[in-house]
């Protein structure tokens, strides 16, 4: 049976993330595992799916809404503002606020890809919560869909502050960084546990082990190596799922500050 697998959380430039798909479908085959690429615009149900072989995830979604997937595992980012299994976001403006600290945001705009993601609202909420009053710290808070389009939204003054994750952002500088004109960084989130790699309950342990090793050679094998390079691909390795829980504390400790939403 062929299942479908994809890799849709840093699909910056299609072309590579193909290249990526193409050669994890070369390296399954290869351990007797029939895959074929799929893309989803819809994410929830492609993660929840019961053939589920192979997606990426963000670790908030993970913690709330998928108990049920296995962890694969999880890359290792070179972008800029990573550290081993950990990446972090950017706490992203316009240029003529480039001398502001986040504090002084109270009361202005913000703007996430979705309240299911770490790096864009889950981290933003953590960092402004000890400085949020009655709860509240922006005046609003918009929803736009993407970090990309979350970054348009800044530039067309639509909101003036974004959490981007940094590897997006890196990918971004390289490919389109005319997405990233007249933006600058004036902050950043703690480290969290990188994006995780999901597959179904239902699959075997076999194939759960043909996964982790065509994913070790993706990262090793030197006929990989620039189009992981190219992908800010590192490494991989497998963490305990207890690796992602402190993506539930950063929630819990807002919470605990009276911020439970953005």
């Amino acid at each position: 049976m062929t299942k479908t697998f994809s890799l849709p959380m840093y699909d910056i430039n299609h072309a590579t993330t193909e290249a990526l798909t193409d050669a994890l479908v070369q390296l399954l085959a290869a351990r007797g595992v029939a895959a074929r690429v799929a893309w989803h615009s819809d994410l929830l149900p492609h993660w929840r799916d019961h053939d589920l072989l192979l997606s990426q995830t963000c670790g908030y979604p993970l913690v709330k809404l998928l108990p049920d997937v296995q962890l694969v595992g999880a890359f290792q980012s070179s972008a800029p503002g990573c550290e081993g299994l950990r990446y972090r976001s950017w706490l992203v403006v316009r240029a003529e606020d480039a001398a502001l600290t986040l504090a002084d945001f109270r009361g202005r705009r913000a703007v996430c890809n979705s309240d299911d993601s770490h790096s864009g609202y889950n981290s933003l909420r953590y960092v402004v919560a000890p400085l949020a009053q009655q709860g509240r710290f922006f005046a609003e808070t918009g929803f736009s869909g993407s970090h990309r389009q979350s970054l348009a939204a800044l530039r067309h003054q639509q909101a003036d502050i974004a959490a981007i994750d940094c590897i997006t952002w890196a990918l971004l500088l390289h490919n389109f960084p005319e997405e990233l004109a007249g933006l600058t960084i004036i902050g950043e989130t703690p480290l969290c546990a990188a994006l995780p790699l999901i597959t179904a309950a239902s699959t075997d342990q076999p194939t759960l082990a043909a996964l982790r090793s065509a994913l070790t050679q993706l990262v090793q094998d030197e006929a990989y190596r620039e189009l992981c390079a190219t992908s800010l691909i590192g490494g991989f390795a497998t963490p305990d799922r207890a690796f992602y829980d402190e993506v539930l504390q950063w929630e819990q400790q807002a919470a605990t500050r009276g911020v439970t939403a953005l």
